[in-house]
């Protein structure tokens, strides 16, 4: 069995993740004044936010090509590979999960084994890193689909926008229609229902960016305070580094015990989120899925067991 381990850029995978953990990645396109561009290809992180702040046109996003992804496909093939687990951006944002199954079903090469995140960015960057681990592991299909499984029930994610309007412009805010009117010094906490259809929705409203920060934070807390197994943690943000850096220094003092990173909304979640998004995904650490030895678990506990010790 020789496995591979396919994302697309969404999960915005540094290339030292990529290489580490043998993850390929199909870009999505970003359409804009009539031009495609590939995320982070054709158009930089920073090179991006600077062009969407005097666009007078706004950009819209499409799916990786079939063609690319029947195109990897057929290298996957041609080096050996037997399967090939593709982890997509959330069905409930994109529909590439659809087009991945299509192609699933056509195919008889190589099985492909196809994973609807429920999430993008760093959620979607976490199920890549724990399935690439588990291949450079030596675990079989049945188990990295399992803890892929496993692993999704212990995901959540919060987040705050600056600018409503590029969610409720590109369709991607299933509630919009309880923000009609005015938004005038309001911060929506927003998240993903990660265990349900992967759509973003706004859970709450705050007067003010520190009572959504203290909002998201107890949230955050009280989520986890009382979980059986580590927790992980990203903090990531579209273009707003300094905030990113307080967001993380200040979690990693007030929760010595978790782990904290960070990354990046890129591009193509640019164009649905706009400028100066900030947010947090967390989850069971990747760690927690291997043994001292760095093996796979083979017993790992779900999250309905973990829920009974609560």
């Amino acid at each position: 069995m020789k496995i591979a381990v396919l994302t697309d850029s969404s999960a915005y995978l540094t290339k030292e993740q990529q290489e580490k953990y043998q993850i390929d990645v199909l870009p999505i396109p970003i359409i804009w004044d009539g031009k495609t561009y590939r995320d982070l290809i054709d158009i930089g992180y920073e090179e991006f936010y600077q062009k969407l702040a005097q666009a007078t046109n706004l950009p819209t996003t499409s799916q990786p090509a079939i063609g690319d992804l029947k195109k990897k496909i057929d290298e996957y093939v041609d080096q050996g590979y037997t399967d090939v687990i593709i982890v997509s951006i959330s069905s409930g944002l994109s529909s590439y999960y659809s087009t991945v199954m299509s192609v699933a079903r056509e195919e008889n090469r190589i099985k492909i084994h196809p994973f609807d995140s429920k999430i993008t960015c760093a959620g979607e960057a976490d199920f890549a890193m724990l399935a690439g681990r588990l291949v450079e592991a030596g675990a079989d299909v049945d188990l990295i689909m399992h803890d892929l499984i496993d692993l999704q029930k212990t995901m959540d994610v919060r987040f705050m926008v600056d600018d409503l309007s590029h969610l409720k412009r590109t369709g991607r805010l299933s509630n919009a229609a309880s923000f009609v009117g005015t938004l005038f010094k309001i911060k929506p906490i927003l998240s993903i229902d990660v265990q349900g259809e992967g759509h973003i929705s706004a859970i709450a409203k705050e007067r003010q960016t520190k009572r959504a920060y203290k909002h998201i934070q107890d949230d955050f807390d009280n989520l986890t305070k009382n979980m059986p197994y580590e927790i992980q943690c990203t903090i990531f943000d579209s273009l707003d580094p300094e905030q990113k850096k307080k967001w993380v220094e200040d979690y990693s003092a007030k929760s010595p015990k978790y782990k904290f990173d960070n990354s990046i909304i890129g591009p193509v979640v640019g164009v649905h989120v706009g400028k100066g998004t900030m947010a947090m995904i967390w989850c069971r650490d990747l760690d927690d899925y291997f043994d001292e030895n760095g093996q796979p678990v083979k017993d790992i506990k779900s999250k309905e067991v973990a829920d009974e010790t609560k």
